[in-house]
């Protein structure tokens, strides 16, 4: 594996650099291969002052009103220098305020040690996860490569901007101004935070950090502050992006793509190791040290849905996997420089941890990502997720979102069609009932060359967005976000 991720960057980082010489940076980057999806992967050069967004479809409900933040990688080039892979690029932060059926956008970048010291440069320095480091880069610890590019959440009045090697990031939630590292206490400075914390319905938070086989369990106040960390061993030192949790327990999932090597960047000293088969680590909320360790066969993936426990003990939570860690190792490298291989699809799939310590695979036949579900039921039995999919073979990234009945087995969708880039849809309950509610989510219109927000009511994905707006600029695709209600 890692002979292929070293090539991948040397033929990616040459093609750009070969460009470069002879054209300016925007230029270079659109020579390289002139396909319109590669306004997902875009540089936007600074913060965009808000903005009134167009109504271009329906209209929005008057009770919907509210906040949806978004945070994803959107400056990966300077000078005739470029990351090498798409998890890279410096975060930034967006702001989608909805009232009176009308949507406004801000957007600023996470003002990071990294963004500093590279733009002061003018050159992409510094290592990151598929990014190795050139001559120039002054490493200081973790938070010197910050990207603060992946998640954003709410606590105590603040907004994190979220990586997973080092500290979340503080901004103001109104006006996204950069206030420094989250700092827990002195000897837990830079101490990584991974991008996707579980939030129990009373607001309690837990999250993970790793290091290794090593890993730190954080536990958080619903107001940010901590209440105790624990330093925990896993069975081994897999990549772990996300994990789940049920009213009782953690449950993190080991793949076997493993940390062989300590290396820079990160995917250099890691290797895919199928014949480990992948792990689930079971781990009892109120005693750390208590855990099961159940055994499946071999997958990857980066996002997991909520878990719950059924009154057996059957432990049940649903991820979008995939056969093999090809889109990071490769196709995620790719997209920066034009170039679309296809790799496999990741499959939205059931995992059963039974009591006697059987635990089983129960494929959708969805391809799917980013698995969304009502947070009010975080850690309890449900019966939808929602998630983006309809992907296509000659274009990289989503075109449709849709929604899952785990109950019927039916699987809802809408198609944006081939001109949009789908990013992440969330689910936002109606406070009057149980499980209803809209998905809120951004899409790239390719042909406007425009940002567009959409809602759904969620319970009738097929019908189409009863409201859409569009901006007046295209942001790249982003990662993950969340919803404040207004």
């Amino acid at each position: 594996m890692t002979p292929i991720i070293a090539r991948r960057e040397m033929l990616g980082a040459g093609l750009f650099a070969g460009a470069a010489m002879l054209l300016p940076p925007e230029r270079a980057f659109a020579a390289t291969l002139p396909v319109d999806w590669t306004l997902g992967v875009a540089d936007v050069e600074g913060d965009v002052a808000p903005r009134t967004l167009r109504r271009i479809h329906g209209r929005a409900p008057a009770e919907f009103r509210g906040l949806l933040y978004r945070n994803g990688p959107a400056k990966f080039r300077r000078g005739a220098t470029a990351a090498t892979h798409w998890f890279d690029g410096d975060g930034l932060v967006r702001r989608f305020a909805i009232a009176d059926g009308e949507a406004r956008l801000a957007a600023r970048f996470v003002d990071t040690p990294k963004r500093r010291q590279e733009a002061k440069a003018g050159e992409m320095l510094l290592p990151g996860f598929g990014t190795p480091a050139r001559p120039g880069a002054v490493v200081s610890g973790p938070d010197a490569v910050n990207a603060a590019n992946t998640s954003v959440m709410l606590a105590g009045g603040e907004l994190w901007a979220l990586w997973e090697g080092g500290s979340a990031w503080r901004l103001d939630p109104t006006t996204l101004e950069s206030l420094g590292p989250k700092t827990f206490r002195p000897d837990l400075a830079q101490m990584p935070f991974l991008a996707h914390p579980r939030v129990e319905p009373d607001g309690t938070v837990w999250n993970l950090g790793m290091a290794g086989a090593n890993a730190i369990l954080w536990k958080l106040r619903p107001d940010g502050t901590l209440v105790d960390t624990h330093m925990i061993r896993l069975p081994r030192a897999s990549y772990v992006h996300d994990f789940t949790a049920t009213a009782r327990h953690l449950v993190v999932v080991l793949q076997p793509w493993v940390h062989v090597r300590t290396s820079t960047p990160v995917t250099a000293g890691m290797e895919w190791q199928p014949d480990l088969g992948s792990q689930v680590v079971v781990i009892d909320k109120d005693d750390p040290t208590r855990q099961r360790v159940f055994d499946l066969p071999a997958f990857s993936f980066f996002h997991l849905a909520d878990a719950w426990e059924e009154r057996d003990g059957t432990i049940r939570f649903d991820g979008c996997l995939t056969s093999s860690p090809e889109f990071v190792v490769r196709e995620a490298s790719d997209l920066l420089v034009g170039r679309h291989e296809p790799t496999p699809s990741p499959m939205l799939t059931m995992i059963a941890l039974h009591a006697g310590g059987r635990a089983e695979l129960i494929p959708t036949g969805v391809k799917a990502e980013f698995p969304q579900n009502d947070k009010r039921r975080a850690g309890l039995p449900r019966r939808y997720t929602a998630f983006t999919g309809l992907y296509q073979a000659d274009r990289p990234l989503a075109r449709g979102v849709g929604v899952h009945d785990w109950q019927t087995g039916r699987t809802a969708t809408h198609d944006f069609g081939a001109s949009q880039l789908v990013e992440e849809f969330l689910f936002v309950p109606r406070k009057a009932s149980d499980e209803g509610g809209w998905l809120i989510g951004t899409t790239v219109n390719l042909d406007a060359r425009a940002t567009e927000l959409h809602l759904f009511d969620a319970s009738h994905v097929e019908a189409g967005p009863i409201a859409s707006w569009r901006a007046d600029l295209a942001l790249p695709v982003g990662f993950h976000g969340t919803f404040r209600r207004g």
